[in-house]
């Protein structure tokens, strides 16, 4: 089957690479707290820049993220894990602090998030980081899903994590498995 016309996913990140690139951020500000929340929800939820973007203060709760309005229009549930919300905790609470409203990841005056920023401001950050890839949100969503795999999660859980309709999207995703890991993968067996 040809690839022509067909887009092809993008890359993944290892573990290490993302927190090479939260290492980036200088949390001594306002902006690199907010911005590397959203970095760590979108990786650590599978969420879409535009998702991430949408969610407002009663979106997250006890570490569950509603996702209401997901690509095709359709809701779903995240879970955001205890260092994941330490992390969007410490903006939280610098926001508050600053009397900040509107959603989750607002801009400083409250407003709402281009996408635009975001796709401008990560390959930033991957170059800064010295990753030797570039920086791009959907990536996240990648990782997330490729750390799912290695993890041994079912891909029905990761395919609704994700919001997928069918497993063969997911799939594609799951395509960045490197060969590395298929041999892992398949030495751990036994019989």
């Amino acid at each position: 089957m040809s690839n022509k016309g067909r887009k092809l996913p993008g890359e993944s990140y290892a573990p290490e690479e993302i927190k090479k690139l939260l290492a980036q951020f200088n949390c001594r500000y306002a902006t690199p707290t907010r911005n590397r929340a959203l970095v760590v929800v979108m990786w650590r939820c599978g969420l879409r820049v535009s998702e991430a973007l949408d969610l407002l203060p009663g979106d997250i709760q006890d570490g569950v993220v509603r996702v209401r309005c997901g690509k095709g229009g359709k809701a779903r549930v995240a879970a955001l894990d205890p260092q994941g919300q330490a992390v969007l905790q410490a903006w939280l609470d610098r926001k508050q602090k600053l009397g900040i409203g509107g959603p989750i990841f607002s801009t400083l005056k409250g407003g709402r998030m281009q996408s635009i920023y975001v796709r401008q401001f990560l390959p930033r950050m991957a170059k800064k980081a010295a990753l030797g890839k570039r920086g791009h949100a959907h990536g996240l969503r990648h990782s997330f899903a490729c750390d799912l795999a290695k993890e041994g999660v079912p891909l029905r859980v990761i395919s609704k994590s994700l919001g997928h309709s069918t497993f063969a999207t997911t799939q594609v995703y799951l395509d960045h498995l490197t060969g590395g890991d298929v041999v892992e993968v398949l030495q751990k067996r036994s019989w």
